[in-house]
């Protein structure tokens, strides 16, 4: 499993605040700054804990699920998260319309299907069929 981040950070914007909406929901991901860009890498499913967690508590595995199949290319899926809400610690996914530029998510795994089992599984009336490990 392979995970980046990247979230450009404009001129009008304080990098701090870049930087914590994107720790809000990757909270162990190293960042590093690129260009104009926070870049985060990491090959450890660690860390997207929270990401797992927030889904449930928010009730949205249904709407991420969607998103990550539709975005799907091959072992790949890129996702766009709401920055702005990503700062108060929850998740929105968005087509890149936020104001500010979006957090680009990018999930690289051999068995891709297997790891959006694992963040966002299928449901049925609101509840997980099956949760798995990964």
């Amino acid at each position: 499993m392979r995970l980046r981040v990247e979230a450009e950070v404009k001129q009008t914007e304080a990098r701090e605040k870049v930087e914590a909406a994107i720790k809000r929901i990757f909270p162990t991901l190293e960042l590093s700054l690129v260009g104009n860009s926070f870049v985060g890498e990491s090959t450890s499913v660690e860390s997207l804990d929270r990401l797992h967690q927030l889904l449930r508590q928010q009730a949205v595995r249904d709407s991420a699920r969607s998103v990550m199949l539709r975005s799907r290319r091959d072992n790949i899926v890129r996702f766009m998260l709401n920055r702005q809400v990503a700062f108060v610690g929850k998740v929105s996914f968005t087509g890149g319309e936020s104001p500010l530029g979006p957090i680009v998510v990018m999930l690289e795994a051999p068995d891709i299907e297997r790891l959006i089992d694992y963040l966002a599984p299928r449901t049925r009336e609101g509840k997980p069929i099956r949760e798995i490990r990964y």
